[in-house]
């Protein structure tokens, strides 16, 4: 007897009375916790405070392949955290939706009943924009299942799935594609905002490698999108964000690659930083696309300023110690554990810094190019706290090869992208982080144009600004597909009708 039948049967509704945690069985006596004078208090698209009958939140839920959570229901408090521990929201509805049909069905309701919705994928959004208070938050945590087709070598990512799924389904194949540098990161947000990782000097940004996609639009329909369906979709979820619905399917472009790669980090006492940043901005102009070489600026907990590279040289790591020997010659390192290791080591070594439930602000900038001027103010700007750090996300190669407008993704032309983050625990510790993380951008904005959509924390108008001659192109997209905004918790691209 399968699941269903079990759970429709006299057996299961004796167990759920007895055991709360019984909850994928709720559906046939009692599919939602108990909603007070028959409705439940929501927030509209508007902002505004509204009502909804209990009996479409019951229609909703029986409906469901998942469940539907409420505030009262023993997983809802599990169920609504996010990553970044600055955020703590409340939905008022959590749709843990199982399948595309699910999805379908929890946007037509928020659509239907003009309530605000939010998108969870992996829960990584940094300005907490994958939930929401008082509205729907559809989550696809359950759908995460990654299928890789080693004979047209592209791997097929549910729209929850997070890169280590990715990564790892990828792997066992002997194949690889541009993925971020922290493991539990949902690839749908991620992937859509334009995807930097450690392989896209050799291989692109990761929409650069998606193929298609399985996408629910505002209207509940579903398209599949590529090159040659729907175009001008596909053009605009490579680097539009989540503006356009919800991705339920991504195919990616996978590459041979070997399990051990030449990689790993070389650390130097930050009062060496002048020299070898001197040196790196003329050095760091010729190298291949094989070798990504990134710098970070920050302090260890025991208080000793760093200036670390991580590096990953895609080929053959003969000719990638050849190449990586002038850095390796400079200066006196506290650390280096560059050597062949496996590739997983790369991108699972930040996951424990960036864990879940940190409290963490970041603001990002794109920069044109590295030179003379900026090392000298990334040494000057340095901040002495182990709370706050600099990377960099190393770009060119590959990522500058593709026609600025051939994507949505805005800055092909940046050599380089820098993040500046603080991590803490004690809330107390908000507002200075926040202050001195912004006070760190501020220092170097100067050498600064635009950011990516995926990493700012502030709401800001410079959306326009920031896509250039795409932001037309986008908001009338927009218009055609989402012309009521439903999908507004973003950084948000206004309908042509409404811009």
């Amino acid at each position: 007897m399968d699941r269903r039948s079990f759970c429709r049967g006299s057996i299961a509704a004796g167990l759920v009375a007895a055991y709360p945690g019984f909850v994928g069985c709720q559906k046939a006596d009692e599919p939602v916790a108990a909603v007070a004078d028959k409705g439940f208090d929501a927030i509209s698209l508007d902002g505004m405070e509204t009502r909804i009958d209990e009996a479409i939140v019951r229609k909703l839920s029986r409906a469901l392949e998942g469940d539907l959570l409420m505030a009262d229901h023993p997983q809802y408090d599990a169920a609504r955290m996010l990553w970044n521990g600055m955020h703590d929201k409340r939905p008022s509805l959590i749709a843990q939706c199982a399948s595309t049909g699910d999805v379908r069905r929890a946007v037509d309701f928020a659509r239907d009943n003009n309530i605000l919705v939010a998108v969870r994928g992996g829960g990584h959004s940094w300005p907490g924009k994958s939930s929401c208070d008082g509205g729907l938050m559809i989550d696809l945590s359950r759908m995460n299942s990654v299928y890789v087709d080693t004979f047209n070598q592209r791997a097929y990512a549910a729209g929850g799935a997070l890169l280590n799924n990715l990564d790892t389904a990828a792997r066992e194949h002997g194949m690889i594609t541009t993925a971020g540098v922290v493991s539990h990161t949902g690839v749908g947000g991620y992937t859509l905002g334009g995807g930097f990782g450690r392989l896209n000097r050799k291989y692109g940004l990761t929409i650069d490698n998606l193929k298609s996609a399985e996408i629910v639009t505002a209207d509940g329909m579903v398209h599949r999108v590529n090159e040659f369906e729907e175009p001008d979709l596909y053009w605009a979820i490579r680097g539009g964000g989540g503006n356009f619905g919800v991705v339920t399917e991504f195919e990616y472009q996978l590459h041979p690659f070997p399990l051990e790669v030449l990689s790993g980090n070389l650390v130097f006492p930050i009062d060496q930083a002048s020299e070898i940043l001197k040196f790196y901005v003329d050095w760091q102009r010729k190298l291949s696309d094989e070798l990504y070489v990134g710098p970070a600026m920050m302090t260890m907990p025991e208080g000793q300023g760093v200036l670390v590279f991580e590096i990953l040289y895609a080929g053959d790591p003969k000719k990638g110690e050849k190449e990586l020997a002038p850095l390796m010659k400079i200066g006196k390192p506290l650390d280096n554990n560059v050597m062949v290791k496996d590739y997983m080591i790369m991108q699972t070594q930040e996951d424990a810094l960036l864990a879940h439930g940190i409290r963490s602000y970041a603001k990002s900038g794109m920069v044109k190019e590295m030179d003379a001027e900026l090392a000298r103010a990334m040494v000057e700007s340095y901040q002495d706290d182990p709370r706050q750090a600099v990377f960099t996300h190393t770009c060119g190669g590959a990522v500058a090869r593709v026609d600025e407008l051939a994507t949505a993704f805005p800055h092909r032309n940046a050599q380089t992208m820098f993040v500046f983050a603080s991590f803490w625990a004690d809330p107390e510790h908000d507002d200075p982080c926040i202050t001195n993380t912004r006070r760190w951008h501020s220092d170097l904005s100067a050498f600064m144009g635009g950011y990516y959509d995926n990493i700012d924390f502030d709401d800001t108008d410079e959306n326009v600004g920031n896509y250039g001659p795409a932001y037309s192109r986008l908001s009338t997209i927009k218009g055609v597909y989402d012309p009521d905004n439903l999908f507004r918790l973003n950084s948000n691209i206004k309908p042509a009708a409404l811009a």
